[in-house]
This record gives structure tokens, sequence and C-alpha cells, in this order.
């Protein structure tokens, strides 16, 4: 059976002339081969992906995690649509009493997981920009993001923190604020606070979230 195309080419590659460079053919989806398809009325940012997936299918399992039992992952316990959005709202109201407004830059480092997503769509939700800190080169590529993009409020996986802790004090001259997707160890919440910064533990800054209602987009 013949392999079913989904791309097709809607304008040929061009040679360089008249002192301008060659260029590839373009591409486009088979579905748009005749021209694009009118925008989604509302439709305007990521934000209303999120927000209008919500609407439409409030009760369809969004985001899953395995059970652990005795030491061995089980069956996946599922967030619904409309659970993760009102988490959604408490961390975004949470991150903007910390005074984090609109065009700040939010720093989120760690695996993929439920919190990670949340921590994004909450970044979406009030207009901030959502930057991903890689550590594949070592601590010293995670303080050169943060102080690069001026990063002021960090998301972290709980094991992360050590290799956080390892970008001060370079990176506190941007960064003020801390959240853990799990705990926070007193050791360590005691070295963080040294450098002036606040630090919550996920269900500590989701409590924040609870008593601060903030607009989104």
């Amino acid at each position: 059976m013949a392999e079913k195309k989904y791309l097709v080419e809607v304008e040929k590659a061009k040679e360089a002339a008249a002192g301008k460079p060659s260029t590839g053919p373009v591409y486009r989806s088979l579905f748009a081969k005749d021209g694009f398809p009118p925008s989604v009325p509302g439709l305007e940012c990521c934000w209303d992906i999120f927000r209008m997936s919500v609407e439409k299918n409030p009760n369809n399992p969004m985001l899953g995690r395995r059970e652990i039992v005795n030491d061995k992952a089980g069956k996946y316990v599922w967030k619904t649509y409309k659970q993760v959005y009102d988490m959604v709202v408490q961390v975004g109201n949470s991150i903007r009493s910390c005074g984090v407004e609109p065009g700040a830059k939010c720093g989120i480092y760690g695996a993929n997981c439920a919190e990670w997503v949340m921590s994004m769509e909450a970044c979406n939700a009030h207009g901030l920009y959502c930057v991903p800190l890689y550590d594949t080169l070592g601590a010293d590529a995670v303080k050169f993001i943060i102080c690069h993009s001026e990063i002021s409020i960090t998301f972290v996986e709980e094991k992360k923190i050590t290799e956080l802790l390892k970008t001060f004090p370079n990176s506190t001259q941007y960064m003020k604020t801390i959240v853990s997707f799990g705990k926070v160890a007193s050791k360590e919440k005691e070295e963080i606070e040294k450098f002036g910064l606040a630090v919550y533990s996920w269900d500590e800054f989701l409590n924040l979230g609870r008593t601060n209602n903030m607009s989104s987009q």
C-alpha cells in the first residue's frame, strides 16, 4: 500500500538571481493545500488553546500520574481538564501575588511532569515568558540562561534544587522566587533564604493562589 503523504509542495525552489540567494521549495499541510482555513473565533494565543479545550471537554482526562504501590508503578490517576484548569488558575494567582508582572520571565527546571505543564499554562495565562532551563552542559548553562533572560521566578523539580543552588549568587541578581514541584528540605530552604529569595513547596505555593485572585490575559 502506498504511503500517504501529508505535505504538499505549494512553491517550487528558486535559483539565486539578481543578488538574491536561492530558496528551497515551500511545503504545506495537505489539509491547507488550497490556503489556510479561517482562524477560530476567540483563538488568539496559547492560553486560548488550553482555555477553549477546557470549555469543550471539561471532564476528559488531561494529566495523569502513575501510583507507586510497594515501590512499583501502578495504574494512572488522572486529573480532568477542569481540575487542571483550576490548579493553573491558582498557580497564576500565586505567581502574580509574588509581584511577577506580565512580560516577566519564568524559568522551569526539571523533567516533564504535571506540574511542569501547569506552570507553563499559568505563564500563558498571565503573559509571562516561559524559559526552560537545561542542564545538559552543567550548572553553568543554567546560570547563563537565568542571567541572560533575567528570570525572576523559577519552578524546579525537587531533586534539581541542589543544582539550582550552584548558580548562586550570580542568578540571585534576577531570581527572587523559587517554587519546588515537591517539597523543600530545611537545609535547602535555609540556604535559599540566606540570599533573600522566597522559596515554596508546591502545596505552599498553591495556597497563595487560593487567597489571591488575579485576572488572566
